[in-house]
């Protein structure tokens, strides 16, 4: 079920200082970090919405896997820039999961966007579907309610 994700999935936002060790010799962050605070803004969505990554990993024995990631980058993070990334979802199905992400500074300057999509598998790497529950708990309205 593809879904109108502006109408339908909170926005989780997240900040981020960008480190000394994520950054080149110019300052300027290397571009795999953008990957990583992907992962910081999927992990603050699945707070907000009431799990934790490995809490569901434990309980289901289920894992999200990274199928496609894609990022477009718009203006460069430097060292010690503050950056909001925003994450929402784009489409939930039973099996995949796809959120979306835009990174800004504090100063609102947009730095990039992505999107990761994500397949569920079990222990043995085999597709799963996910749990009613957390169909559920990903599927409201807002983080809240």
């Amino acid at each position: 079920m593809k879904n109108d994700a502006k109408a339908r999935y909170p926005v989780a936002e997240s900040r981020v200082k960008v480190r000394y060790a994520e950054t080149d010799q110019m300052g300027v962050a290397y571009y795999a970090n953008y990957f990583v605070w992907f992962e910081v803004g999927r992990s603050q969505y699945c707070n907000d919405c009431g799990f934790s990554y490995r809490d569901m990993e434990v309980e289901s024995g289920l894992f999200l896997i990274v199928a496609d990631a894609h990022c477009r980058y718009k203006n460069p993070a430097r060292y010690e820039d503050e950056l909001i990334i925003k994450t929402t979802i784009t489409e939930l199905t039973r099996r995949t999961l796809r959120f979306s992400y835009e990174i800004e500074r504090a100063d609102g300057a947009a730095v990039a966007t992505g999107e990761t999509l994500h397949v569920l598998i079990n222990k043995e790497g085999r597709p799963s579907s996910l749990p009613q529950k957390y169909l559920a708990l990903l599927g409201r309205e807002s983080p809240e309610g």
